[in-house]
């Protein structure tokens, strides 16, 4: 009996060696295009992943960040097959869908898919106290930072800016620092003020009004209001008083939402066990930042959404009960 053993433990060992040598073989690596490492869209990305990965040895998937310029390459990165998934606000989504804004002369995204979408990222303009900004109209002559060429925030600043009447040769200078760059630029009195679309609470504000006492500047009013008239994937919004240092009262803005996309011709079977991941441990989920603090799935799967559901989304929401 010792002598017949030792080979079946041999046999035992080594099935064992090839069925995970098969398991890792079979892993799927999916890369999420987010944002900048200090924005929201990074940190929401991480918390996607990190549901997916707590499955992995379930469903074979691997899931990874990338940081990125954001919305607009993480949307044109997808459509050319080079990012697996990609954060983009629901304005940029529709304007890939449809071939306008940034994307006017390029192809409409039509392979583009909705998974579902997150967070409201709020129109978020701020300026340091000392430069008497008290109005977005108080930038006329100061220095201005709308963010990169490639980002939903810098499309985001131009409608703004073109809505308030102004031009770009109204200001001293515009600039186009990363999220990453704006606060010290900011504190070092190299811009006045900048223009940022992000979900709260956000690390970014957070030092901005603590390092160089800054303020959330309001925007409301007749031209304002006309702006949400013509962009209605635009919604109200308030930055609560007191989330920040020196911010004590309530800032009226307005906010888009963010969403996760994929392509049509994205494993509907890697859809379904990405979202399978979140939705399955969404309370979880809701944990892992502020900002997706309140989300209610019911509105996750149509808020913000041009692009159709990918069918594995629409499997796993029918299964719910949800469509």
């Amino acid at each position: 009996m010792g002598i017949g053993f030792a080979p079946r433990l041999t046999l035992l060992f080594a099935a064992g060696l090839i069925a995970t040598t098969a398991t890792a073989a079979e892993q799927r690596f999916i890369t999420i295009g987010t944002g900048g490492v200090t924005g929201v869209y990074y940190s929401v990305g991480g918390a996607i992943c990190q549901l997916v990965n707590k499955q992995r040895r379930v469903h074979g998937l691997r899931c990874s960040v990338e940081a990125t310029p954001a919305s607009v390459f993480n949307l044109q990165s997808v459509n050319k097959g080079d990012l697996d998934l990609g954060l983009a606000q629901s304005g940029m989504q529709h304007a890939a869908y449809n071939g306008i804004d940034v994307f006017r002369g390029e192809a409409p995204y039509r392979n583009l898919r909705s998974l579902f979408s997150l967070h409201y990222e709020v129109v978020t303009v701020v300026a340091r106290k000392d430069t008497g900004v008290r109005k977005f109209e108080d930038f006329r002559g100061k220095r201005f930072n709308t963010g990169v060429v490639g980002a939903g925030t810098r499309v985001g600043a131009e409608k703004l800016i073109e809505a308030m009447g102004l031009a770009p040769s109204n200001f001293a200078k515009l600039t186009e620092l990363k999220p990453d760059a704006m606060v010290d630029a900011l504190c070092q009195k190299q811009i006045d003020g900048y223009f940022y679309m992000v979900g709260h609470p956000a690390q970014n504000i957070t030092e901005a009004t603590t390092k160089c006492r800054s303020l959330i500047v309001p925007l409301a009013g007749p031209k304002i209001d006309d702006l949400l008239r013509d962009y209605p994937y635009y919604v109200r919004a308030t930055v609560p008083g007191g989330m920040y240092p020196g911010n004590p009262q309530p800032v009226p803005t307005y906010a888009v939402r963010g969403t996760l996309v994929a392509l049509a011709s994205t494993d509907a079977e890697v859809v379904y066990q990405i979202i399978k991941s979140v939705f399955d441990n969404f309370d979880e989920f809701v944990s892992l930042h502020p900002a997706l603090a309140g989300l209610d799935p019911k509105t996750m799967i149509k808020d913000g959404l041009t692009a159709p559901l990918h069918e594995g989304a629409t499997r796993y929401y029918k299964e719910r009960g949800w469509l």
